[in-house]
């Protein structure tokens, strides 16, 4: 039986999720931080372009491309919503809205695994 990948992206996804809030908690610990710019995580679609999987190959001559875990955290490259005059860029209010969307997007993907899950259960018993 091959592996069912499905599973593997859903982790992948938590993983980053996870990542991101830990980014929006930083930006928030920071707020009063004077000159600290505000960090966004890349999106998840660029994070599975800069990836792939392991290779493993037959003889010692040959290439083995390597698989990080990148998630690409930069300084927010969007225009934030204010700038205070100590040249922080952290809005509490667009922190808040990322942390809601990422629980949902966790929320929806622990959902989806969960129901594949049943369906792979369901016709394992036949």
């Amino acid at each position: 039986m091959s592996e069912f990948y499905l599973f593997g992206l859903s982790s992948r996804r938590a993983e980053w999720l996870t990542q991101r809030q830990n980014v929006v908690a930083e930006n928030v610990a920071n707020a009063d931080t004077p000159g600290f710019k505000a960090k966004e995580i890349s999106a998840f679609t660029t994070v599975l372009d800069r990836t792939s999987l392991q290779m493993s190959g037959s003889s010692g001559a040959h290439l083995v491309a390597s698989a990080g875990r990148d998630f690409g955290i930069d300084e927010q490259q969007q225009t934030p919503w204010d700038v205070t005059h100590s040249g922080n860029s952290v809005s509490l209010e667009q922190e808040m809205l990322k942390s809601g969307e990422i629980q949902r997007d966790y929320a929806l993907d622990t959902s989806i695994a969960k129901a594949f899950h049943r369906m792979y259960l369901t016709a394992l018993k036949g």
